[in-house]
């Protein structure tokens, strides 16, 4: 019997579970658009795991590019990932929710650079 019961309020959320404000969602996205390479996640082991094996990539593809590391939850909710460590190429999520290996970052970085 529910006549009693208490009306459940319907809030609005968000991916970061209503944190965010319109400024900030903003910034987010235009630091979604620059070109670069970012590693996305809290800082943890696997992340930093997954940041060394792209720098490794990175200087065997001879490619001289700084890597953005963003533990800011509303920048990484920007893009849509949820499962962290993940990675961004010139503004495209390429990877998320694993360490990749130096050979599967390279073909990676490789085939969109190749595209852009």
């Amino acid at each position: 019997m529910e006549l009693f019961t208490k009306k459940k309020e319907k809030t609005k959320s968000c991916c970061c579970g209503g944190n965010c404000t319109p400024e900030t969602m903003t910034q987010a996205e235009a630091l979604k658009s620059d070109a670069g390479v970012k590693v996305l996640g809290s800082g943890c082991t696997k992340c930093n795991a997954l940041e060394n094996t792209v720098r490794a990539a990175l200087t065997e593809l001879g490619m001289d590019t700084t890597i953005d590391h963003v533990t800011d939850f509303a920048q990484i909710a920007a893009y849509g990932v949820m499962t962290t460590p993940a990675l961004v190429v010139d503004g495209k999520v390429v990877s998320y929710g694993k360490v990749l290996k130096k050979e599967e970052a390279k073909r990676i970085i490789q085939k969109i650079r190749a595209n852009a």
